[in-house]
This record gives C-alpha cells, sequence and structure tokens, in this order.
C-alpha cells in the first residue's frame, strides 16, 4: 500500500466512525514555551485537552507534520528521522480506552490487512504515580490478543507526558508487528531496536494533570490521543527493511545517488531526511540563523551539505532535492508550492556560505598539520573543526588519512558526549515551563499579544504579521514581520495604545464562526497555514479579533501593565519584541 493510500484511508475510516477531519498545524506551535517545534500531533490540540471546547466536536482524525531533532545522531539507521508525518485520532471527553483500542485493531486488521497473529501490544506496569493498566490489557485480550503477546512496561516505555514539568499525560498502549526477523536474544521482545519488532501505533489515554508539585490528579475531562507514525507504518505494508525504502523517500534518494560519486547508503539518508525537514521549516517562513529555529535549520542544511561532500557531491545540490521534495510533498502541504522561491533561495544562499566556512577549516587544517606532533590530529583540533567550522569526524579522518595521520577519535567522542550534555541540559532548562502553561500569568500575556498584534499594525500599516510567539510565566515573546527596527517614540506608542485598551476594560469573547466568515469580518489568520471549516475567534472589544487556540482572560483589565524590555532582530525583515505584564 502506498502512503497516500494509507492516509486517505486512515482518515475515511475515523470520518465513518463519526471523527471530523482537521487540517494539520504549522510546524511552530502556537503560544507553547516548551519546544520549538510540533513535536507531536497533540502539540496543536491542548487547549482541547485541557478542556476547551473544539469547534470542530469531540471526535477528531488528522495527519500532522512534526519534527523533532532529539534523535539526529540516530538518522541513517532504519527508523530514524527528524521531520515526520503523524496520523492521529482524537477523543476529547467522549470514548476512551475500550473504544480507542477496539478502533485501533480493527483498523490493522480489517482495514489494513495486518495479520493478527503478529500483533503484539505493551502497557503500563504501574508505579507509585499510577496504577497498572489492566483496563487495556483486558481490552486487548477480549479482542483476541494472547496474554503472551501482551507486555507490561514502566513509564519510559508506556506514559506519556507531560511534556514539560507540568500539564495532561496518562498510560499508553503501544502496538508493535512482528517483521518476521530472527530475535537477536532470547530477550529479545517489543522495544528492542533490532528491528523485529516496529512500533506502529500508540493509544495514549490523558486520565491525569501533573501538577508542579509532582502530584497526579485524575483530570475531569479524559482524552484519548493516539498516534500512528506513517513512514514506519508505511514500512511494514511495504514490507520494507527501511523507512528510507518506502515510496515516500525514493525520488529523494535517486536524486541524490545521480549527483553522488560515492555509494554511502547512511549519507544518502541523512542528507534525504535533512533536507526533507528544512523544506517544511522553510516552508514556514523561517530563515536559517543563529538562534532557536534558524539553528535548528541551520545545522540541518549544513550537515546534508557535509555528507554531501563526503560521498562526493562538488556542485550546489540542496535546490535540487529541495525541488523534488517539493513535488512530493505540495498536494498535502500547499504551502510548499506558495512559498517555493523563499524555501529555494534560503536553502542554496545558505549552502553558499557553508561552503565558504569550510575553505576557512580546510585552510585551518593545512595551517596546523605542519605543527601536529606524533602524526595524530589531538582531539582538541579535531573538536574545534566540528563546532566551529562543521567538519564531521568522517571529514577530519578523510583530510587526515590524505596527510597520512591519524585523529584522536576516543578523545574526540568523549569530547562530543560532554558537548550533548550539555546541549541536554540546557534544553532542559530552557523548556521547563511545561507544556503549554496555562497559568494565570501566560493567561493574562497572550491575550496582550493580541492587543500587541494589533497596535504594532495600528503604528506600522496591514504588513505586520504575527510570525511567532513563545509566552513564559515571566515575559512574552512576539515576533512580526517589519522591515526596520522601531524607534524610541514608536516602541512608546504602542506600549500606550496597549495600556490604553488595558484600561478600557474591554470584553474578550470566544466566538465559532465558519473560517470564511471569520475572514469576511476581519479576523486575522497569519500564524497557520490551514484551518478547519468552523473556526475558534478571539474578539477583544471591537479592537483586535484573531483566530486563536486560546485560553485569554475574560476582560482587559485583568491583564495589569504592560511594557515592552526590549525589541530587537532576528532575521531580515522580521523583529523580535520581549515585553511583561504587572
Amino acid at each position: 500500500m502506498q502512503s497516500q493510500d494509507l492516509k486517505k484511508k486512515f482518515l475515511q475510516f475515523f470520518k465513518d466512525k463519526n471523527h471530523v477531519i482537521i487540517p494539520s498545524s504549522s510546524l511552530l506551535p502556537e503560544h507553547d514555551p516548551t519546544v520549538l517545534f510540533t513535536t507531536a500531533g497533540m502539540h496543536p490540540l491542548v487547549p482541547y485537552l485541557l478542556g476547551q471546547k473544539h469547534p470542530s466536536g469531540k471526535k477528531l482524525v488528522d495527519y500532522q507534520k512534526c519534527l523533532r531533532t532529539d534523535d539526529i545522531e540516530e538518522v541513517g539507521d532504519s527508523t530514524h528521522l527528524t521531520f515526520f508525518e503523524m496520523l492521529g485520532n482524537w477523543s476529547l471527553g467522549d470514548y476512551f480506552k475500550k473504544e480507542a483500542i477496539t478502533l485501533s485493531y480493527e483498523f490493522l486488521t480489517k482495514h489494513l490487512k495486518l495479520d493478527a497473529k503478529r500483533i503484539h501490544v505493551s502497557c503500563f506496569k504501574g508505579d507509585k504515580d499510577a496504577p497498572k493498566d489492566e483496563e487495556s490489557a483486558k481490552i486487548w485480550l477480549s479482542l483476541g490478543i494472547p496474554k503472551e503477546r501482551i507486555y507490561f512496561f514502566g513509564k519510559k516505555e508506556n506514559w506519556w507526558g507531560p511534556a514539560g514539568q507540568t500539564g495532561p499525560c496518562g498510560p499508553d498502549t503501544e502496538m508493535y508487528y512482528d517483521t518476521g526477523k530472527q530475535k537477536c536474544s532470547k530477550d529479545c521482545m517489543p522495544g528492542c531496536n533490532c528491528g523485529k519488532y516496529v512500533e506502529i501505533w500508540n493509544d495514549v489515554f490523558m486520565q491525569y494533570n501533573k501538577t508542579s508539585d509532582n502530584k497526579f490528579l485524575e483530570l475531569k475531562q479524559k482524552n484519548v490521543d493516539t498516534g500512528m507514525g506513517l513512514e514506519r507504518t508505511a514500512m511494514v505494508l511495504q514490507n520494507k527493511d527501511s523507512v528510507f525504502d518506502t515510496d515516500l523517500f525514493q525520488d529523494i534518494l535517486k536524486k541524490i545517488e545521480n549527483l553522488s560519486s560515492k555509494k554511502d547508503i547512511r549519507a544518502f539518508r541523512i542528507i534525504a531526511d535533512h533536507l526533507r525537514a528544512s523544506v517544511f521549516i522553510l516552508a514556514e517562513k523561517i530563515p536559517p540563523s543563529n538562534v532557536e529555529h534558524g539553528y535548528i535549520l541551520r545545522r540541518l542544511i549544513r550537515r546534508a551539505v557535509r555528507y554531501g561532500h563526503l560521498i562526493g557531491i562538488n556542485n550546489k545540490f540542496t535546490k535540487q532535492i529541495a525541488e523534488v521534495v517539493i513535488k512530493r510533498y505540495k498536494q498535502d502541504y500547499n504551502e510548499l508550492d506558495r512559498n517555493k522561491e523563499f524555501i529555494l533561495n534560503e536553502i542554496e544562499s545558505e549552502e553558499d556560505k557553508f561552503e565558504k566556512t569550510l575553505i576557512n577549516g580546510l585552510k585551518i587544517i593545512e595551517n596546523e598539520i605542519p605543527k601536529i606532533k606524533n602524526k595524530i590530529i589531538s582531539k582538541e583540533l579535531a573538536f574545534n573543526l566540528f563546532t566551529t567550522y562543521g567538519f564531521p569526524l568522517e571529514m577530519i579522518k578523510e583530510v587526515a588519512d590524505e596527510h597520512k595521520l591519524k585523529v584522536d577519535e576516543k578523545g574526540f567522542n568523549e569530547l562530543f558526549a560532554r558537548h550533548q550534555e550539555i546541549s541536554r541540559k540546557g534544553a532542559e532548562q530552557k523548556f521547563k515551563g511545561g507544556l503549554a502553561d496555562h497559568s494565570e500569568e501566560v493567561i493574562k500575556m497572550h491575550t496582550a499579544t493580541h492587543l500587541l498584534h494589533q497596535a504594532l499594525r495600528d503604528i506600522f500599516g496591514k504588513h505586520v504579521r504575527q510570525m511567532g510567539s513563545n509566552i513564559t510565566k515571566e515575559r512574552l515573546r512576539f515576533d512580526f514581520s517589519n522591515p526596520k527596527a522601531m524607534t524610541k517614540d514608536e516602541i512608546k506608542k504602542v506600549e500606550d495604545i496597549v495600556n490604553k485598551k488595558i484600561k478600557e476594560s474591554l470584553k474578550v469573547e470566544r466566538l465559532e464562526m465558519k473560517y470564511d466568515d471569520a475572514i469576511k469580518k476581519g479576523a486575522l489568520a497569519f500564524f497557520k497555514e490551514k484551518y478547519p471549516e468552523v473556526v475558534s475567534v478571539y474578539k477583544v472589544g471591537n479592537y483586535s479579533m484573531e483566530l486563536c487556540g486560546g485560553p485569554h482572560v475574560k476582560n482587559t483589565k485583568e491583564i495589569g501593565k504592560f511594557r515592552i524590555i526590549k525589541e530587537e532582530a532576528i532575521s531580515s525583515g522580521v523583529r523580535r519584541i520581549k515585553a511583561v505584564v504587572s
């Protein structure tokens, strides 16, 4: 079964079960300080998972574009990817475990025709925070999955969330498919990385809300959040050994192989994955930079270019691969075609910049070679070439071989491991607020961003559009399109407008209406690329009106005093404001 057929079949199955199809949201999670990118299908639905009514109802189905870079060093094996698509069905306070598991089993066995005898499942084994999930296991037994194919694992394997320190979470049940390969050992079971068992679907049961004092409280609204990885399921259905062997990657890999002079499967896969992910980030109008989203993008493009060098691609090539990706995905994601010129220009420009950096790095190596003792490139020099100039260890070794030198690989790997640990701790600190924090402070600042957005349009004109937002308890951050820096006078004017609207005690209303009607009435809808037929709109008096998931204050008087603390450039044509309320 082709991947496009799998997507259609999934959506149709749940539509027939009274689910409403909703469109994929942006790769940039709106008002969520915990992650840079949408890493799971549930991110765009957080307000509704926490109890807010969804305009499309309680039962939903979608496919969502996602991006994760936690396992970037693993990309190149059979299953790891940075960008991927997640198929998901949702129950927002409607059905729960029995219906969710039954639907999953029916789709896998009756509609995808997978052999029920090769399906293995896992459930949560329980701990001090929550009991063993006997309920899910009993449901699987009733459907015909025997006891010996039901496994119980701990939180690491069978518990979802919260994404940060607080928020919705709960046990999950995972479905694995036996590929038929031999066991790697007598202890081989679902969860083993040898490739015998492929995880294809995960049903998450959001039963609890984890509080800041580490308590797990039962949620009033219990939800179901499921995720089926498109690439992995396609791999199973197409009987392939790798996600890269599926129809999703064939055109991309063929182009890379035609451009290269060396056959290196791992390098081909890394280039294909990284440039596919880069195209989707660029489609959000995010340019490469040295901070946050732009930094991840820069890292992906440059890593792809480095591996291009390793397989003998000597001419510029990223633009050619990007064109293949756009052609492959534009049917489902029209933002790729709409922003094609921006994507191709930016990816080629970044390749040019990196080529110059590589040349500088090669000059450093040439200068250092005469000073090298014992014919060994030290771990410090190798690591500096990696962090400053982007040279992978493989490329450093190639240069070393040319000069009949060795590299202190062990020392390099030790420094690299230390670097990864520091980066990981930094990321944990950066995103410690918890998934889509809905505290009183955050809600006030969320409404303030709507006032800020409109005030900026009042001062600078209708070309101003929201390019991103990040809110924590301490401050709000708002990115917007504008060609030049704000003057002190303009900052003061914006502050004054926002504070005036706060003092006017404007009523904040949530409305549900058809998307076309909302646009006709003047609602701003810049953040996401696609919207469902019926949308949630927040109206602040007669001043501001935006499509938004919420939540917000009831009246602007609740916000307090608004103050801009910084205004700066983050990329060409994009400015950033940091502000506080008190």
